[in-house]
């Protein structure tokens, strides 16, 4: 992959004029990664899902693989409890199937690209093949097919494999049909050729008692930006839908049709679906699109079939619920996908409702074959799970592939963000929260298919939102109100609002509002009115307006192919009132005058026919820049397109184009940079990707835990400089803090390592938060709890120390962190906490005591030396933005932690003393040689230290909660009530310090007169024996024993909570013996 090229520090300064030419330095994606990024979720609305395999393990659990649309693959080794992404690393995340090995259970099949062809679907890229349970993958070919619906693995021989494609969506291609291979993918036959360009495999099944013979069904279908068509005919070609039979494993084959087989209907045929009764090979279930819709049935294994079925629930949207499955024991138990999932218990002869509780548009179902009660099934709503055979369904919460289309931000602190999602609505989330952000930090506010969706900057207690078509309303988030205020059509007159309908809040005049169909309107009073300050921006071709007529076979006109209308919609924040427009038909718009009037700038830019302009973006610097992104996905161009222009539009620079090194899927959406106009980020296909010279070069960023998934929008919240990402599949992501990339500057990049100056960092306050929902839930990631220290390295570190601290304002090390090695940017979180208190051991935790009080703000030095070399940075830490206190009340807070400190030192000076003659007297009492009047003796002095010990820690042991209040539990108390806040310590807490200060010291004060009294003659009666006398003066303190062993479980089993604060530092942590 090229790499970003760094043009010197004096360009990076110099605006938004680009320098001609410059020094060059080079950061590729490997260095810019390390910046890294978190993803928030959610998986409460999760997302589509295409493909479910599972097997039930003889141990009793049950392992699954669940594809997701545009979200890669997911296992899960206890049923569905767990799930985590196997399939990330490859450079596709759409899943169309998932096949799995009858004869090696480690060895799994998956077909990417999707097959239920929607006008958002993405794009696959072959078949892969795993070995080893899915840990990693190999492509095994078929890599244009772009989609594949089905995998049949050979019952007997694994090596024996059929791939059914339906091939490409938006194109002519011949890469499409029916695939074998008989050497485990090394080579493929294509044994059903495709009838015609636009016709590929649909389904294929296997006889359950003979693996040669086959049924095959082909689907001709083709999908535009403004029409879609399911079967029929094709402009140049009769039409390709057929069912095929072979009985010789795919050698030959007899066209199956109403002549051919008595009960099938006459064609042309649409989408063509074929399910085998795995218990009866006389049972084939067949849905086959045409005129008269229906399923057919046969009973004698495809000679004869018969109509069953036309239900609404068995016809709706063939080309998006197609799948048949019956159930493996019972022939007569079938299952249609639909709108709800259908089903049928006589044979196909009656449905009812099968999930009337989940959510709608259901694609994939696994029943188990060990009890066919047990059923996985996945829609667009994610993942259900029932254990009656589908009376009763379960979600599963715990799969982050939620499908954004666009996301916002707010300024509240913390920031929240806002977003649509396919057929998921339209939600508000945390970015941050204590102890995770899990699903219930989510808010719904709208329904539909979500897009965007905004805070109103006038009002923060309402929202815009909308669903298809342009839908809009204004909601009220305290009382829930919705008040619909969409733009109406004049008299006998139609609005054209695309699928994704753009809304846009001006970044000029607080509350002002547009919104476009085939016209741009302007609202100043938040919907309630609306002006038209556009004439019609697109082409208006009548050809790209029939959408009434979309749909092949079976008319479907859902908003999804409406066209000619207006996509993108961009005010200047530099100009008000000079707006940028682009259009779903290939028109970029300007007007420079709040719409009075408007200049076409299209030919200026000399796109082929049928582009799409997706994205326009006025630039923050200068009102005569502006990015326009091109999508020809629609015409079968994947490639990626983005131009720049300097001069309103008159000529435009391609900044990206389908040969730029570096950048890979048709693109979505561009930003800029806040601070810096040469930093530019690009959401495409798969992924994102970075520029950090206006443009000129271009490297994906790719952390391990992101996968090449499609990222539809871009949000940069200014206040905490963090760019946030909707991708198309897996939820909202975070990357904090942008800062580091604006410092790769050449001098930088050269540097063998180098910190980076970071902003000021906030000592954010902390706070309990969450509650224990058990395994099965998606929890978010929260931002780093700590200050974050960034530093670059140009070679992975390999030999010798590198060590990383931070030092205080007068030079002392404060603590030293480990250093992540990988080359690029690497981000290291220090805690900025002092050391724990030194408690002294005992039966009891001391839980408030598990870690130190936070340092004081103030200016801090962060030092890096690798191999002799030093660099150094400053670190300012402040107060939280949010806090009501002040330096001096931290001071306090700080001092009185401090002191509780050292009483604890002090406190496990003298436990230790007591533990050291315990044992010396322990010695001296078991030894045979001692005299009785010696043992009695050591044994009375035992007992009193023991005597005086019981009253400073607790002592029973067998439980780590003993109840025991002594000493050493009321001081840890005192220190949980001191650190808890970082606010100024109450007179009542810095009193009961006081009181147990003045306990202390009665009780030292005891120590010294009982070991001044007996310590002596202990020490003589050992020394008699040949022990070894004990100097207490020399004995050392223990360190506390309530951070050793494994106390997580227990602390969740008292507190329930997904805890953070105090209570996290003793995960994985606990009671030392």
């Amino acid at each position: 992959m090229r790499s970003i090229l760094l043009t010197t520090t004096a360009l990076l300064l110099a605006g938004p004029a680009l320098a001609a030419t410059a020094p060059a330095a080079y950061a590729d994606s490997a260095a810019i990664s390390g910046l890294g990024i978190r993803n928030i979720g959610s998986a409460e609305m999760s997302g589509r899902i295409a493909a479910i395999a599972g097997r039930a393990e003889k141990d009793g659990k049950t392992t699954l693989y669940v594809g997701a649309a545009s979200g890669g693959v997911w296992k899960s080794e206890d049923g569905g409890t767990t799930f985590r992404p196997v399939f990330d690393k490859q450079p596709v995340a759409s899943i169309g199937e998932i096949a799995l090995d009858p004869t090696n259970p480690q060895t799994v099949w998956v077909g990417t690209g999707e097959s239920w062809t929607r006008n958002s679907v993405s794009i696959g890229g072959g078949v892969y093949k795993s070995t080893d349970g899915g840990e990693t993958w190999q492509l095994m070919g078929l890599p244009k097919t772009e989609r594949i619906v089905r995998i049949l693995v050979h019952p007997k021989d694994g090596n024996t494999v059929y791939v059914c494609a339906p091939g490409p969506l938006w194109s002519d291609s011949m890469d499409r049909g029916l695939y074998k291979t008989t050497d485990g993918g090394r080579t493929w036959t294509q044994i059903i050729k495709p009838a015609n360009l636009s016709t590929g495999c649909s389904s294929v099944a296997m006889d359950p008692n003979d693996p040669e013979h086959l049924l095959a069904g082909t689907w001709d279908f083709r999908r535009t930006g403004w029409d879609f068509r399911s079967g029929g005919h094709g402009p140049n070609a009769p039409s390709g839908s057929r069912m095929m039979e072979s009985r010789d494993g795919g050698r030959t084959w007899t066209d199956l049709n109403a002549q051919t087989r008595s009960g099938l209907p006459n064609q042309p045929w649409g989408r063509v679906e074929i399910a085998w009764a795995p218990s009866d090979p006389k049972r084939v279930y067949a849905f086959v699109e045409n005129v008269r819709s229906a399923l057919y049935v046969s009973e004698d294994g495809g000679k004869t079939f018969q109509e069953r079925d036309r239900s609404q629930g068995m016809v709706w949207r063939p080309f998006y619920f197609g799948r048949l499955v019956v159930d493996p024991k019972n022939q007569d138990r079938v299952f249609k996908m639909g709108y709800h999932m259908i089903g049928s218990e006589d044979g196909g002869k009656s449905f009812t409702d099968s999930a009337q509780s989940s959510h709608a548009d259901w694609h994939a179902l696994w029943i188990d074959p060990t009890n066919t009660r047990h059923m996985i099934g996945g829609d667009d709503g994610g993942l259900w799970l029932t254990e009656d055979g589908g009376t009763k369904w379960r979600h599963g919460l715990n799969l982050p592939i939620s499908q954004f289309y666009h996301v916002s931000v707010d300024d509240k602190d913390p920031y929240q963000v806002y977003g649509g999602l396919q057929d998921n609505s339209s939600w508000v989330g945390d970015q941050e929260y204590p102890g995770g952000i899990t699903n219930s930090r989510w808010e719904n506010l709208y329904g539909g298919d979500g897009f965007w969706a905004f805070p109103d900057p006038a009002d923060p207690d309402y929202v815009y939102a909308e669903y298809q078509g342009g839908s809009i309303s204004r909601i009220n988030r305290k009382t829930l109100e919705q008040r619909d205020i969409q733009p109406k059509a004049g008299y006998k007159e139609k609005l054209r609002f695309n699928w994704n309908t753009p809304i846009h809040m001006s970044p000029n005049e607080k509350g002002t509002i547009y919104i476009g169909s085939q016209f741009l309107f302007r609202s100043r009073d938040h919907g309630q009115s609306w002006d038209r300050i556009s004439p019609d921006l697109t082409t208006n071709n009548p050809q790209l307006q029939r959408q009434e007529e979309s749909g092949g076979i079976t008319v479907d006109n859902s908003a999804a192919e409406m066209h000619t209308t207006i996509y993108s919609i961009s005010e200047s924040p530099k100009a008000a009132g000079q707006i940028w427009v682009g259009t779903d038909d290939g028109n970029v718009q300007l007007t420079r005058d709040g719409g009075k009037s408007w200049t076409n700038l299209t030919k200026n830019l000399k796109l082929p026919k049928d582009s799409w302009i997706s994205w326009v973006e006025a630039s923050r610097y200068d009102p005569a820049v502006a990015y326009v992104t091109v999508d020809r996905h629609n015409s079968g161009d994947f490639q990626p397109y983005l131009f720049r222009t300097a001069d309103y539009g008159k000529t435009w620079k391609p900044l990206i184009g389908p040969r730029t090194e570096g950048v890979r899927g048709y693109v979505h959406v561009v930003r800029e940079d806040r601070v810096d106009p040469n930093i530019l980020f690009v959401g495409t296909e798969f992924g994102l990707f970075m520029s950090l010279d206006g443009g000129a070069d271009w490297a994906q960023f790719k952390p391990n835990n992101f996968p090449d998934v499609a990222v539809r929008d871009l949000a940069i919240q200014d206040r905490d400089d963090d760019l946030v990402l909707a991708t198309h599949g897996r939820g909202i992501w975070v990357i904090d803090d942008l800062s580091p990339l604006r410092a790769l500057t050449p001098d930088k990049l050269a540097a063998t390592a180098v910190l980076i100056p970071g902003p000021k960092v906030q000592q954010r306050i902390q706070g309990n938060g969450g509650w224990a929902e058990g395994d099965a839930t998606y929890v978010g990631e929260n931002p780093p709890d700590g200050a974050v220290i960034t530093y670059y390295q140009k070679a992975r570190h390999v030999i010798g120390r590198m060590k990383l601290e931070v030092l205080d304002a007068s030079g002392n090390v404060v603590d030293e962190l480990p250093a992540s090695k990988r080359r690029g940017l690497n981000r290291v979180v220090w805690s900025m906490r002092t050391k724990p208190p030194q408690v002294p051991p005992a039966a009891q935790i001391a839980f408030r005591s598990t870690q130190g009080e936070r340092v004081l703000p103030g200016q801090y030095t962060v030092r890096l030396t690798k191999a002799g070399e030093v660099s150094t940075a400053p670190m300012t830490i402040g107060l939280d933005r949010r806090a009501t206190f002040t330096l001096a009340d931290r001071k306090a807070q700080y001092d009185a932690a401090e002191h509780v400190k050292t009483l604890f030192a002090r406190m496990s000076k003298l436990v230790a003393q007591m533990n050291a003659a315990r044992a010396q007297a322990a010695k001296v009492a078991a030894d045979p040689n001692a005299s009785p009047a010696a043992k009695a003796e050591a044994k009375a002095f035992g007992d009193k230290v023991e005597a005086l010990r019981t009253q400073v820690v607790a002592t029973k042991e067998g439980g780590a909660i003993t109840g025991e209040e002594r000493l050493r539990e009321h001081m840890d108390y005192a220190y949980g009530a001191v650190t808890s806040t970082e606010q100024r310590p109450t007179p009542y807490a810095l009193a009961r310090v006081d009181a147990l200060e003045k306990e202390l010291s009665e009780v030292e004060a005891a120590w010294a007169a009982l070991s001044a009294q007996g310590m002596g003659k202990v020490n003589a009666a050992a020394a008699a024996m040949g022990l070894s006398s004990v100097d207490l003066a020399e004995v050392e303190a223990e360190d506390d024993g309530a951070r050793g062993g494994d106390v997580d479980a227990l602390i969740r089993g008292l507190v329930g909570t997904r805890f953070t604060g105090q209570l996290a530092a003793l995960a994985g942590k606990g009671e030392k013996e």
